[in-house]
């Protein structure tokens, strides 16, 4: 089999290719190891705890032990199905700061700054703002991926905003528009009452064209002929083949399978390549390094009233949202919960924010376990730009073996002062008038914890994983040896093969890392097609004009 453009990898920015380049007029082939998203476990918005705990639809892949997190492994989900992890995450919508792009550019992502990419994040988004306000010059309205809003009907959500107010902070109505500092309402990848996946944006509408195809297999390596990839060798039903490419291969196989994927076909640091006896194509050193992550932790607080989602968590309630959903697409079911956010500056002299919100009415794990204290409410916090760096390295040279996944998570002292920051300001937020009514008492960290060394000792045991891997083939100038894809997103030393995903990070975005994956998935497409980049914006986003001397 053999087709134009050969893309490993169904998911967030995989399935953006398939539809830019197949609308083209290209012949695309997309090999994906998982299977269908089929079915409510996927589907339904609020049962989304479930597909990420699910064999059949996640790689279960694990970090090794993290010593500055009491040796303990943490979870690391991505999509084994189509639409990748986009068919498994928590829906959340974030473009990512400004900032956080211009910081690209200046790192060598020469084109990728804000005003670059702020187009492709039009170009993508069909946006609904269910009525809660922001400016729609910022947002897109006929693109394939529908951003939407919750119904935010819970006391606690209108709780948690004010709170922020009174303690100081600023307000948004559109954190993905001009200005995403303050507190105001979240944003999800759902429509009409169902996740709006990759797969369901990008990926049916491209199999609708006579020029995209799927196949299912486990990708093995990549095909190297005379410095050039012209192939893919997968596992399908268990016998070899070579999918043909006659223009080019792209792996967009998620932050932990490109640099994997790159290893087995001898594109990495030469020493690491020789130890496994896989021959060396290109030496490149920074193959599956520069890996990051957001962690998180659940601050959790008992409720004085019975007013959240706890009073539906038992069989029968859960029934009847599901009944509800799946015959109308509407109640409970048809949101991620996830309906209110913030993203605040930890200290004066922080240029944007670098603390992120997500508020939630219910008291529960990402796993599915509700806190034992019954009726109440969390936010989930954690720093925006870890210092820390971890590495993907493989195991063995079998393909069927994932690789070793080594975060390196709180190694630098920067990381342990900001989550102790992070856990203080959440504690005074709660504190304010605001949530008087409703706050019962602190469940976790616990009022008993007040010293660094305290929380400290919370953060290692509780923090966890946000499911926000990337930066492991970075983005960067062809002179930085640490670089493994140019601007045109190109394997710098292989002809015919690029690499699109989040794994091309060259430093974490600020949120959720699935707005900024199918952005490079748009934007890689035109650099593929060779076709000239959209105009570059000359939006001014907000930024406090206090922030050199406040920190609110």
């Amino acid at each position: 089999m053999e087709a134009d453009f050969v893309i490993v990898g169904a998911g967030s920015a995989g399935c953006a290719m398939a539809y830019r380049l197949s609308e083209a007029g290209a012949s695309v082939l997309v090999i994906e190891h998982g299977g269908s998203d089929a079915g409510p476990f996927i589907q339904m918005p609020a049962a989304l705890s479930y597909p990420m705990n699910m064999s059949l639809y996640d790689w279960g892949f694990q970090s090794e032990p993290e010593p500055h997190l009491n040796n303990r492994r943490l979870a690391t989900p991505r999509g084994k199905v189509i639409g990748g992890s986009s068919s498994i995450n928590g829906m959340v919508y974030v473009r990512g700061h400004a900032k956080d792009f211009d910081h690209w550019a200046e790192a060598g992502a020469q084109g990728w700054a804000y005003a670059d990419v702020l187009p492709y994040f039009k170009r993508m988004e069909s946006w609904h703002d269910g009525g809660h306000g922001g400016d729609p010059r910022w947002r897109g309205s006929d693109g394939p991926l529908h951003v939407s809003r919750g119904p935010r009907d819970n006391p606690l959500h209108d709780a948690f905003v004010a709170a922020g107010q009174q303690a100081g902070y600023e307000i948004t109505q559109d954190y993905n528009g001009e200005k995403q500092e303050g507190f105001g309402p979240m944003e999800q990848t759902v429509w009409q009452g169902r996740r709006w996946s990759a797969a369901n944006a990008y990926l049916r509408p491209a199999l609708k064209r006579e020029t995209c195809s799927l196949i299912k297999g486990l990708a093995t390596r990549i095909v190297i002929e005379e410095g050039r990839a012209t192939g893919v060798e997968i596992l399908r039903g268990g016998a070899p083949e070579v999918i043909r490419a006659r223009r080019e291969v792209i792996i967009a196989a998620s932050s932990i399978n490109s640099p994997k994927l790159l290893l087995l076909s001898g594109i990495g640091p030469a020493g690491e390549l020789a130890a496994q006896g896989i021959d060396v194509v290109a030496d490149r050193p920074g193959v599956g390094k520069n890996l990051q992550d957001h962690l998180e932790v659940y601050f959790q607080m008992a409720a004085a009233k019975p007013v959240t989602l706890y009073r539906y968590w038992n069989l029968i309630s859960k029934g009847l949202i599901g009944a509800q959903w799946l015959f109308t697409k509407t109640g409970l079911g048809a949101s991620n919960q996830f309906e209110s956010a913030a993203f605040i500056r930890s200290r004066a002299g922080v240029e944007y924010p670098d603390i992120q919100y997500h508020f939630l009415p219910l008291a529960v794990r990402y796993d599915g376990r509700a806190a034992a204290e019954g009726h109440g409410f969390q936010a989930h916090v954690g720093p925006m730009r870890s210092p820390s760096r971890g590495e993907i390295t493989l195991k063995s040279s079998d393909p069927r073996e994932a690789p070793r996944i080594f975060f390196n998570y709180m190694s630098c002292e920067q990381d342990w002062q900001d989550f102790r920051t992070c856990l203080r300001l959440t504690r005074e937020i709660f504190g304010q008038e605001a949530f008087k009514p409703f706050v019962k008492h602190e469940i976790q960290p616990g009022a008993a914890l007040q010293s660094d060394d305290e929380l400290d000792g919370f953060i290692r045991e509780h923090a966890e994983s946000a499911y926000h891997p990337c930066g492991t083939c970075k983005i960067g100038a062809a002179e930085d040896t640490m670089a493994v894809v140019d601007p045109e997103c190109r394997v710098i030393g292989v002809e015919g093969l690029r690499v699109a995903d989040s794994s091309i990070f060259p430093r974490i975005t600020n949120g959720n890392l699935n707005g900024p994956s199918i952005m490079v998935g748009e934007k890689a497409s035109d650099h593929i097609l060779g076709k000239p980049a959209l105009a570059p914006s000359n939006a001014e986003p907000w930024l406090s004009p206090r922030w050199q001397s406040a920190q609110r």
